[in-house]
Formats: structure tokens, C-alpha cells, sequence
């Protein structure tokens, strides 16, 4: 999901204007175990983006607000990367973003912990470092839409299956560009859970 934070708690109701910016990756850009990556050979702007990410339990289609987080089985921390340049040249012709998000290793993804482990899920801290410095702080509370607004949302448009991820959004500030070598670690509530270099 794209643009849902904001740095500040008001700003969030004049830009929650019902509509989401959604877009999908395919399994293939997944990237577990907290594997080495190497850097893509389809660009020279690798931007990241860390997200926290919601694994889907349950089949659903036009799922209820209030039945939403019921769909939720598990949460982890993952890097949406995106390929800057090639987005900038699909962007020139109106084309989908598929290419510059759904590389191989595009989506680094942490281990996954039960839902049951938060019990506010409007109050989730979650962090970046690369190498060693704090890049991106992230709280759910400053999410545009949270997450029962945006699986009831998707599943307006499409049916979730059970496994399918979610990846909610970045925080609104500190996300920018990778090089070969950085040693990328994000963070649950301070517990490190992704943890990998770029090759």
C-alpha cells in the first residue's frame, strides 16, 4: 500500500479520502530467512521502504470493518524496494508499476509473530536502521488507514486467501536509496527482526 502515514496524528482526516493506493507484487519477489540480496541489475536506484506486513488467515471477500482484523494471523516487518528509475520511465508512459516493484527480492520479509503478541494494533512501533543508523520510525497510529480499513478495502475489489500479505505502508518520513554493501535491520517493538546486506 502506498502513502498511509503522515507525521503528524491531524493531518490524517484530510487525506483520508476513501481511496487507497494499492498496487501487487508476485510471490517471487519475497525474499525469508533473513538472506543476503543482491543488488538488482534492472537499476541504479534502488529506493527502500520499510512496512509492516499483515498475513491473511482466512479467505474473505467484502469483508466488514468490524470483522476485518479477524482476518489477520500473523505480523512481521518487511522492505518494499522499489527500482526508481524504471518506475520513472513506466510513470513517463502511463504504465503499471509490476516491473519496478516486483523484481526478484524486491520483498525482504522477516519472520512472522502471532497477532496475539499485539494487543493494540493502532499502537505499533516499528523501525529501520542501515548500517547502524536510524533511517524510518514507524507507529501505527499515524496511519491514514489502519488496518481493518484496508483489508476491507482490497477485499471490495478482490478475494484474500489465506497467506496472502499485506504490506500497510512506510512511515511519512526517512525512506530513500540503497547502495551495494548496506546492511539493512528492522525492528518489532525493538526486537530485531530482519536483518540482511545487499550484495
Amino acid at each position: 500500500m502506498g502513502k498511509n502515514y503522515v507525521n503528524e496524528v491531524p493531518e490524517i482526516s484530510a487525506l483520508k479520502t476513501g481511496v487507497q493506493t494499492i498496487f501487487s507484487k508476485p510471490e517471487s519477489s519475497l525474499v525469508y530467512g533473513n538472506s543476503d540480496i543482491n543488488f538488482p541489475k534492472i537499476t541504479s536506484q534502488l529506493a527502500y521502504e520499510v512496512e509492516l506486513v499483515a498475513k491473511i488467515g482466512k479467505r474473505g471477500k467484502a469483508i466488514l470493518l468490524n470483522e476485518a482484523i479477524s482476518y489477520i494471523s500473523e505480523i512481521a516487518v518487511g522492505i518494499d524496494f522499489t527500482a526508481k528509475d524504471v518506475l520513472a520511465a513506466s510513470r513517463e508512459n502511463k504504465g503499471p508499476w509490476a516491473l519496478a516493484k516486483g523484481f526478484d527480492g524486491a520483498s525482504p520479509m522477516s519472520a512472522f509473530l502471532p497477532v496475539s503478541k499485539f494487543p493494540d494494533l493502532s499502537a505499533i512501533y516499528f523501525d529501520l536502521k542501515i548500517n547502524g543508523e536510524q533511517k524510518q520510525i514507524g507507529t501505527t497510529s499515524l496511519m491514514i488507514y489502519n488496518f481493518a480499513e484496508i483489508i476491507t478495502y482490497v477485499s471490495s475489489f478482490m478475494t484474500l486467501e489465506e497467506d496472502d500479505l499485506i504490506f500497510t505502508g512506510t512511515p511519512a518520513r526517512g525512506a530513500g536509496l540503497i547502495e551495494k554493501g548496506d546492511h539493512l535491520q528492522a525492528s518489532i517493538e525493538n526486537k530485531l527482526l530482519l536483518d540482511f546486506k545487499m550484495m
